[in-house]
């Protein structure tokens, strides 16, 4: 989280081990609970790596999740999904932006995400989704640690995730689709700036 270990660098369980004094089942149980969380990718026979994206890998990601959370607002809204634990990701993302604080106003932006995937009823699209969403909020979050962005970044995002709400409970699926993919195209031309700091 605090870019000891830069995104993309080798997680070697030996040298780990004997930095923390344990045995490499230990770390290899640890780096397993990362890449559960998303923090890490691993493969099989390959040593696992601090997740990375480039800069074109999160627009390609922001396109694919307009497609798959789009079709999710459009079918959370078909089926008159409940949507008080949304509401709920929503104004925790409030107040955690009111408050300053970062972590806790990313853990509420993916759990935003993922329940309005798992609104849409949908098992084999929240499958994907939640692939998609863990890994890339894994990397969202050491980016804006490291970079020390300010919570005020997020502030008109806020109302842009109110509006998805909002059209999914009017059942405006078609509407909700729509938005949710003209809000990731925005998402995508600011995000990596804004995690890095650079001017736009």
């Amino acid at each position: 989280m605090k870019g000891n270990l830069r995104p993309g660098e080798r997680i070697v369980e030996g040298k780990w081990g004997l930095r923390f004094g344990v045995a490499q089942g230990s770390i290899r149980e640890a780096i397993n609970i990362l890449a559960l969380e998303g923090f890490v990718t691993k493969r099989s026979g390959r040593s696992a790596r601090v997740v990375h994206f480039s800069e074109q890998d999160v627009v390609q990601i922001y396109q694919v999740r307009g497609a798959v959370e789009g079709l999710a607002a459009r079918l959370a809204a078909l089926a008159e999904a409940d949507l008080s634990m949304l509401q709920a990701a929503v104004d925790g993302m409030r107040e955690a932006s009111a408050a300053g604080h970062r972590d806790a106003l990313l853990g509420c932006d993916l759990q935003f995400h993922l329940h309005m995937c798992e609104a849409s009823g949908n098992p084999f699209l929240i499958e994907q989704a939640r692939r998609i969403l863990l890994p890339f909020f894994a990397f969202v979050r050491m980016r804006v640690t490291v970079s020390q962005q300010e919570t005020a970044v997020w502030s008109k995002d806020l109302e842009a995730h109110q509006r998805i709400i909002d059209l999914i409970r009017e059942c405006e699926g078609e509407i909700a689709e729509q938005y949710v993919k003209r809000a990731m195209e925005r998402f995508a031309r600011t995000a990596y700036d804004n995690w890095e700091r650079r001017q736009t």
